[in-house]
C-alpha cells in the first residue's frame, strides 16, 4: 500500500492511512501508550517499560473503570472483576502486532514517514462480546492492538516549554487512557498565547501534573532552621507530585526518579507549591516524545480554578513565574542520564 501522508494505522492485518493520533485516540476506548525510536530509526525508547505501563492500565481500567477500556459495558461487570491480566500476555499481542506492522508496513514505507524517528501510539481496546463469551481464556482473546505510526522529527526538546495551569486533576490518573483526549478538549479555551502544555491542579497551588506530561521542579533546600544549604547537589531538591496526587506514574518520571537516586540528587515526591515558587531554580516536563524539555515560563491565573471557570479567556489575568533561559545544571545531568539509559535500554526493532 502506498501512503500519501506520513502516518498509518495497522490493525487485524489491515493497514489504512491515518488521522492525526489526537483524532484517532478520541475514535475508541482503551488503554494507550506513545513512545518512539532512537537511533535513526533502529530502536524503540524504553519498550519494555512501556508494556509495563500498559498492562497496569489494562488492569486499573477493567477493574476500576471497564467503561473506559470497552465501547459498551453489560449492566453487570462482576465477570471483569475476575479477569487477570498477564504483563507477558499483554507483551506477546502488542509484540506480535507490531512485528507485522513492521514487516508490512514500515520497512516498506519508511522512506514516506517523514522525520528522522518514528512516533508510535499503541492503543489496547476491550471486545466485550468475545469477553462474554470467553470462558478462561488467555487475555489477547477478548483485546484488539491498534497501532498508530508516524513520522517524528527531532529538536521539538530544545526549546524552553511555557505552562499555564487551567484546570483540575483528572480521574483514574494511574491509567494512560485514549478518552483523556476528549475530556481534556474544554480546557483549550483557557490556554493563553505561546502555552505549550497546561497544567493540572486540585487546589490552585500544588501543581501535579501537565495535560500530556508529568512536571519537575527544581528547588533550593532550606536546612530546619530555615537557612540554605550549600555546596553542589545538595543544595537542591528535585519534586514531583506523588501518583497518590493523582498523576500519571509516566515512564520518563520513572526513570528520572531512578536517575536522581543513582547520581545523588535529592529528590522528594512533592507536588511543587506555587507559593514556593521563589525557591524555584529550574522546571522541566518530561513525556515518552519530548522526553525532556526544560520550561521557561509557568503562568497561573489570579484567584481560583472555580473563577477561571466563569472567566472569559481574554479576561483572565495571569501571575507568572520566569526561569533562566536554557536548561540548568540539574536538568542538564537528568537529561543526560536519561539519554544515556534510553540508549541502554533500547529496544532493536530487528528483534521483534
Amino acid at each position: 500500500m502506498k501512503m500519501s501522508n506520513c502516518r498509518f494505522l495497522y490493525h487485524n492485518g489491515v493497514v489504512s492511512e491515518a488521522p492525526p493520533v489526537t483524532t484517532f485516540l478520541q475514535s475508541l476506548p482503551g488503554a494507550y501508550t506513545t513512545t518512539r525510536t532512537i537511533d535513526s530509526g533502529t530502536s524503540f525508547l524504553f519498550w519494555e517499560r512501556h508494556m509495563k505501563r500498559l498492562s497496569s492500565s489494562i488492569r486499573i481500567l477493567l477493574d476500576s473503570k471497564p467503561q473506559l477500556l470497552f465501547s459498551s459495558v453489560p449492566s453487570s461487570t462482576r465477570f471483569l472483576m475476575n479477569r487477570s491480566v498477564r504483563e507477558s500476555s499483554v507483551y506477546d499481542l502488542v509484540n506480535g502486532s507490531m512485528s507485522k506492522a513492521m514487516r508490512s508496513v514500515v520497512v516498506k514505507e519508511r522512506g514516506r514517514l517523514c522525520g528522522g524517528e518514528l512516533a508510535v501510539t499503541v492503543l489496547v481496546t476491550g471486545d466485550v462480546e468475545k469477553l462474554t463469551r470467553l470462558g478462561d481464556e488467555e487475555v489477547g482473546d477478548f483485546l484488539d492492538v491498534w497501532l498508530h505510526i508516524g513520522g517524528y522529527s527531532l529538536g521539538v526538546g530544545e526549546r524552553d516549554a511555557s505552562l499555564a495551569l487551567v484546570g483540575y486533576g483528572r480521574d483514574v490518573a494511574n491509567a494512560k487512557y485514549s478518552d483523556w483526549v476528549r475530556l481534556r478538549k474544554p480546557l483549550e479555551k483557557f490556554r493563553p498565547p505561546l502555552a505549550t502544555e497546561l497544567l493540572l491542579s486540585n487546589d490552585g497551588d500544588h501543581l501535579l501534573e501537565g495535560c500530556v506530561t508529568n512536571f519537575f521542579v527544581v528547588c533550593r533546600r532550606k536546612s530546619s532552621s530555615g537557612r540554605f544549604y550549600g555546596g553542589s547537589l545538595g543544595e537542591f531538591e528535585v519534586q514531583t507530585a506523588p501518583v497518590t496526587d493523582g498523576v500519571l506514574p509516566g515512564v520518563i518520571r520513572e526513570v528520572v526518579i531512578e536517575v536522581c537516586l543513582s547520581k545523588g540528587i535529592p529528590f522528594r515526591e512533592r507536588a511543587p507549591s506555587w507559593s514556593e515558587r521563589e525557591l524555584w531554580e529550574e522546571a522541566f516536563i518530561t513525556s515518552s516524545l519530548r522526553i525532556l524539555q526544560h520550561v521557561g515560563t509557568i503562568k497561573v491565573p489570579v484567584g481560583s480554578l472555580e473563577a477561571l471557570a466563569c472567566t472569559k479567556p481574554e479576561e483572565i489575568e495571569w501571575k507568572e513565574k520566569r526561569f533562566e533561559e536554557g536548561p540548568g545544571m540539574i536538568t542538564k545531568l537528568i537529561q543526560k542520564a536519561i539519554m544515556e539509559k534510553g540508549i541502554e535500554e533500547g529496544f532493536p526493532l530487528k528483534d521483534l
